[in-house]
């Protein structure tokens, strides 16, 4: 029996409201940026840009460049960051930006790389830092602060004007990076100071077309002065540690329209408090900033999201109506030590939560130490697919079937949506949710009725979504001429091959794809596997079998060629994009395909190395070979590929690995008692604890991997509760216990000081009654300290330029 689903899509609303807000570009940018109601625009066209959250005050300033490249690669157009003011300023006048604080120069690397600049300026960020990012000396003050108090407006006068001087010239007036300011952060009951800081702001010299303010927990914004941004997690480190999963985050599985998130900061809200009526939806289009990249873990709570829980979230946000993908965290970091205290938001300073003195990995798509994870590969085949078509996508709407869940706990009802304008479209499905899995739907097809166009109904052989797939196809998708009715496949990118367009897709794991094209638009189609069939006004490919040959050639009504190119979704996931060498192309990392000017051409990696294309920069950086603007960064390989699929499915950049022997030095004592601080959550173990009770091992790394060149990450499997590691007396790396392994940068350690000292490890156990959240333990479950084992893996590097 077939499960028809139905939507109608209502005629075109009314032409979205232009010029009411008082946002403007510098006068004569060739591609200027304005905001209507319903999307933005960058030089004319629909724009939907990607941005990505790295804070470079928690990298090392040497690797910027590499880490700046990896987000392009994977999609991101814009590099969003908060300028925390105690990293700069942890003592009263000696303002710092110099080192992995050289605020301009990781401005002016975004520049270099095409990349757009956020600021996110604060002064209160928030950011799990201490303070929430005020120095300890101002809140020392007598002062109220976040308001109009002139003793606190004082200091942050002088500390915006320290952030312009830095950003000056790199403005859009001067050919710059800085497409947007965000005013403060998380600030939902001062309207009034919020202005107040744009102003000061703007007075310091800072500029841009686009100025922000997070808008979750109602948020009351003075009128048209901010765009509004929301957010979305998968999992929250800032909730009850036996809360189970928040509802908060459980709906942002569900297409909806609703866009505020009343769950993020709500530890830093009174329970009871709202800010007032959310934004007004009709003056602004619906954009991003905090989509969850990953989460971070609080001692007493440690989620654990997996790549298709982030890339689920990212999808859907898109079916929901986003026009704008921003992501925090895309890049870990660690938090820099501090002459004066530690930095990390702490019980001890007030704050809900007990953070790592040291790590703010985030679980990101790439992590503390650039590890490129699985979550970076599913977000990219998204952005991969914005960069294409995204200016088709954000002018439609997005409109939700009749029958909808019946609430945030139906598991049941089909989550899909479609946007769409009067004839055309993309179909949206969302059939994964993290913690509870949701059943198989056998027998789906859909209808979508179309106010200017007839309805489709498709496919024409009904399919079974599986649990836990989540995918976008197109309705009447026009390329190089033809139109795809459907695909039962998610589009790409498209590219020019000599002259032929060739749209690549990627076909959904479970669903066997399915072309159907409108056969007035087409003369003759051949494919390499199953059925071409004629039926009416259609022609439809049935039984196709993806993969790197999958390649189904068409000829257009107007005698053009065109190419469809149906990856399975493990290849797709390996695509890379990009100009180079005079000709277009699409590389895949793996065994696959490359695009050039000699057509289509199986690429191996027995053949060569791997590498990758990234999207062409405005200018090409110093002292490397490039064509049409295009630059080729590739990976280095380091060794034979060694990786299990265990390890793929944690790190799939793995070249090398050598076991590394780890000598008990210390058998762990008795758990620490549980202690709790702030709102009665436990607080981490007292600092005497890793001399008295903790487990502690000795590991001598060997000295060929000490002395080797590129990234080598010493990979723990381990159990406890909180590990910390030493050279010599100097804590070099953290972590509480969530699961995964610990991971610490070997090539970050100071050389000589390993060689003489090795890496000390002290692991603390977890008491059996400690109210902790951890993935996977019984309730009243003790967790024993211990290194299971370690293994040294030397990974892929990125190369700016080429041989």
């Amino acid at each position: 029996m077939t499960h028809p689903h139905r939507l109608r899509v209502p005629a075109p609303a009314a032409p979205p409201l232009t010029g009411h807000l008082p946002f403007s570009d510098a006068p004569g940018v060739p591609d200027p940026i304005e905001v209507t109601s319903r999307w933005l625009t960058r030089g004319g066209r629909p724009w939907f840009p990607v941005s990505g959250e790295f804070h470079y005050s928690r990298h090392p300033a040497g690797e910027w460049e590499e880490e700046l490249l990896k987000m392009k690669a994977g999609g991101v157009t814009v590099v969003a960051s908060y300028v925390i003011w105690i990293h700069h300023e942890e003592t009263e006048g000696r303002v710092r930006f110099d080192g992995d604080l050289d605020l301009r120069r990781f401005a002016e690397l975004c520049a270099r790389h095409g990349l757009g600049f956020i600021p996110r300026i604060g002064p209160w960020v928030h950011a799990e830092v201490r303070g929430g990012g005020l120095p300890d000396w101002l809140l020392a003050r007598d002062c109220a602060p976040r308001t109009d108090d002139p003793a606190y407006l004082e200091p942050v006068r002088a500390w915006y004007a320290a952030i312009a001087g830095q950003l000056r010239g790199l403005d859009r007036a001067h050919g710059g990076p800085i497409v947007a300011v965000q005013i403060e952060n998380e600030l939902y009951d001062q309207p009034g100071h919020l202005l107040t800081l744009k102003r000061m702001a703007q007075d310091a010299g800072l500029g841009a077309p686009l100025w922000t303010s997070t808008a979750w927990g109602g948020v009351r914004l003075p009128p048209d002065e901010l765009l509004p941004l929301y957010g979305g997690y998968p999992e929250a480190f800032w909730t009850e540690w036996d809360g189970g999963w928040p509802d908060t985050c459980r709906k942002h599985y569900f297409f909806t329209h609703q866009r505020d998130d009343e769950g993020i900061g709500a530890d830093l809200r009174p329970a009871t408090v709202r800010g007032g009526d959310p934004a007004p939806t009709d003056r602004f289009p619906w954009a991003t900033c905090e989509l969850g990249g990953g989460m971070a873990v609080a001692y007493h709570r440690r989620p654990r999201p997996d790549a298709a829980d982030i890339g689920a979230l990212g999808l859907t946000k898109i079916g929901c109506g986003s026009v704008w993908q921003g992501y925090y965290m895309f890049h870990g970091g660690t938090n820099p030590t501090g002459d004066l205290s530690t930095l990390q938001e702490s019980h001890a300073t007030g704050y809900p939560n007990d953070l790592p003195l040291l790590t703010y990995d985030f679980q990101a798509p790439l992590g503390e130490y650039g590890q490129i994870r699985p979550s970076y590969h599913e977000l990219r085949l998204q952005h991969l697919l914005l960069a294409d078509f995204g200016d088709r996508i954000a002018p439609m709407e997005s409109v939700l079937p009749d029958r909808q869940p019946a609430g945030q706990h139906d598991r049941d009802t089909l989550r899909w949506a479609v946007r769409a304008d009067g004839d055309s479209g993309f179909l949206f499905v969302t059939n994964h949710q993290p913690h509870e899995p949701l059943p198989a739907h056998p027998d789906t097809a859909f209808t979508v009725e179309f106010p200017d166009a007839p309805a489709l109904t498709l496919p024409a052989t009904p399919v079974t979504v599986p649990s836990g797939a989540y995918f976008c196809w197109p309705l009447r998708l026009e390329a190089g001429g033809l139109r795809l009715d459907w695909a039962t496949a998610q589009p790409v990118c498209t590219v020019d091959d000599a002259g032929r367009t060739v749209l690549v897709l990627a076909a959904t794991d479970g669903i066997t794809p399915e072309l159907a094209f409108d056969a007035a638009t087409v003369t003759s189609v051949r494919a390499p596997t199953g059925d071409v069939v004629t039926t009416g006004d259609r022609v439809l490919v049935t039984g196709l079998r993806p993969g790197t040959d999958a390649l189904v050639e068409a000829v257009t009504a107007d005698d053009r060629r065109v190419g469809l190119l149906v990856l399975d979704a493990a290849t797709a996931r390996t695509a890379y994009r990009g100009v180079a060498w005079g000709a277009e192309r699409l590389v895949l990392c793996a065994d696959g395909v490359v695009f050039d000017g000699d057509g289509i051409r199986v690429h191996s990696t027995a053949a060569q190395p791997s590498f990758a294309v990234l999207p062409a920069p405005e200018r090409a950086p110093a002292g490397t070979k490039a064509t049409q603007d295009g630059v080729l960064a590739r990976y280095t390989r380091l060794g034979e590929t060694a990786a299990s699929q265990t390890e793929k499915e944690t790190d799939e950049e793995t070249e090398t690995e050598t076991a590394v022997p780890v000598t008990p030095l210390r058998a762990a004592g008795p758990a620490p008692r549980p202690v709790t601080g702030v709102q009665g959550r436990a607080s981490v173990p007292a600092d005497e604890c890793f001399d008295t009770v903790a487990a502690e091992y000795r590991i001598d790394v060997p000295d060929d991997l000490v002395a080797r060149e590129g990234r080598t990450i010493l990979r723990l499997d381990w159990t406890g509760d909180v590990a910390r590691a030493y050279v010599g007396d100097v804590l070099v790396a953290d972590q509480f216990f969530h699961g995964r392994p610990w991971d610490i940068a070997l090539d970050r350690l100071p050389r000589e000081a390993l060689r003489a000292h090795g890496l000390r490890l002290k692991v603390l156990p977890l008491a059996a009654d400690a109210p902790v959240h951890l993935p996977g333990r019984a309730p009243g479950e003790a967790v024993a300290a211990g290194i299971r084992g370690a293994r040294a893996r030397t990974i892929r590097t990125w190369t700016v330029g080429t041989d």
